[in-house]
């Protein structure tokens, strides 16, 4: 599958038929030999879709770039005439969606092609990507066996790396759009919380959610935020890596990395530098103490993931749940009151503190994940085994959430077992004009 502005240019010119390409599109999703990938395919509604935009192109009222692009959708975000079922048994029985989430919408009205809804984490509660009930998406870059897609957004991320389409939307709480990202060697935008509305879009923790792309490329990513915020056309332009300054966190991001991972971010940097960014390393204790006030008063996407599930999770709902997600959500009945306020104030000081640590226009780089895409038996036998892992493969992303930063995750090469490793560029809260622009000038830079 090629990009998006690939695809538009084709489009545009009159090479390619939307209708043509929907068909194509939906051909190569039922025959793909995964299928936990797509939950729900929307064959109707595509091809309903694709015709008006030919038409519209046939015409010359191209809506723009993104008139006639398919797109899949995670199964989080409403669309009219489908029940919402955030990737969980329990909820496939709703009454259908009246209406498109308001993001849904904003992309059909640019003329997206809605192909369907990928697969996730139950309840959007874990970055492994690991689902009982609709099956696990096998990550299509591994050559030795099943390796995890890594979630939430797990769907999103095989989707686009397997190239059944050029773009899904995910939501992001504590990287699980940047995660699948750097497991399936894509491009994963993390916008600031609050970017882009959230209406008709399942919740899992309203402080810390927030929604973005998975993509081939930083433009591709530049192109679908435009018209997520309701813009006819991006307004940034790619800015110069000699301006680009870095800040490189010595704190938790690198314990206990793999040093494959270590070695393709430190190789990406090296050629950053070379090509003229600044590059300044620093212990960054905000980090740590995240972790502290984590382990004293419990995390806060556990907090509010309970207050969302706690009736469901006390009566026989959580029977049809996937017992790990019962069992992390349940522990938020241990965090009381005053723990949650505690961290509610203590998060104001901690981003507070951090906007003094960064210097005028720095970014923070670090590696996406410690490590690569790891093997999904031992993880699906052991529930310690599970467990830890999750904890490690969140851990760098969920910084950021917690920081209300934005994030880009890129390819930079490879790790271990030939799997892709990420190189994740952040921002502080409202800077995304600055990371994008960054991105796009960096993006081929680091990939190598």
């Amino acid at each position: 599958m090629k990009s998006i502005a690939q695809l538009s240019s084709l489009i545009q010119s009159g090479q390619l038929d939307p209708l043509a390409l929907a068909e194509e599109t939906i051909a190569g999703i039922e025959a793909y030999s995964d299928k936990a990938v797509f939950t729900t395919l929307t064959r109707d509604r595509a091809l309903a879709e694709a015709r008006a935009a030919s038409a519209r192109i046939r015409n010359g009222r191209s809506l723009g770039a993104l008139d006639g692009i398919p797109i899949a959708w995670k199964d989080l975000f409403a669309m009219e005439g489908l029940p919402t079922t955030a990737g969980s048994k329990v909820l496939a029985n709703d009454p259908p969606a009246a209406a498109d989430a308001a993001v849904v919408a904003l992309l059909k009205a640019a003329g997206m092609v809605s192909v369907g809804r990928v697969n996730m984490s139950e309840f959007a509660f874990s970055g492994l990507g690991i689902n009982p009930h609709y099956g696990t998406p096998a990550n299509p870059i591994s050559t030795d066996g099943h390796r995890l897609p890594g979630g939430s957004s797990s769907g999103s991320g095989v989707a686009v790396a397997a190239g059944l389409v050029p773009v899904s939307i995910g939501t992001d709480t504590g990287g699980s759009v940047r995660i699948p990202a750097a497991f399936n060697g894509i491009v994963g935008y993390k916008a600031t919380r609050g970017r882009y509305s959230m209406q008709g879009v399942y919740p899992l923790s309203k402080s810390l959610d927030s929604l973005g792309p998975l993509c081939r490329t930083v433009k591709d990513a530049v192109l679908i935020d435009a018209a997520m915020r309701g813009a006819t056309t991006p307004t940034l332009a790619a800015r110069s890596v000699r301006d680009l300054a870095l800040l490189i966190p010595e704190t938790v991001m690198f314990d206990g990395a793999e040093p494959e991972v270590v070695a393709g971010f430190e190789a990406a940097l090296e050629r950053l530098q070379a090509a003229g960014a600044k590059i300044r390393r620093s212990p960054v204790p905000v980090f740590g103490e995240i972790f502290e006030l984590m382990a004293r008063h419990g995390a806060l996407v556990t907090a509010e993931a309970y207050a969302l599930h706690q009736t469901r999770l006390a009566g026989a709902e959580a029977d049809g749940m996937d017992p790990r997600v019962v069992a992390r959500a349940r522990l938020g009945a241990n965090i009381s009151m005053p723990d949650y306020i505690a961290t509610l104030d203590a998060r104001e000081r901690l981003i507070a503190r951090m906007a003094d640590i960064l210097r005028p226009g720095e970014l923070i780089a670090s590696p996406t994940l410690p490590h690569v895409a790891p093997k999904v038996a031992p993880l699906i036998a052991d529930d310690d085994a599970f467990f830890a892992m999750n904890g490690k493969t969140l851990r760098n992303t969920l910084i950021g959430n917690f920081l209300d930063w934005c994030g880009v995750s890129l390819p930079c090469g490879h790790g271990a077992h030939g799997m892709p490793v990420g190189f994740l560029l952040s921002g502080p809260a409202n800077a995304d004009e600055l990371l994008l622009g960054h991105a796009l000038a960096a993006e081929e830079i680091v990939r190598g």
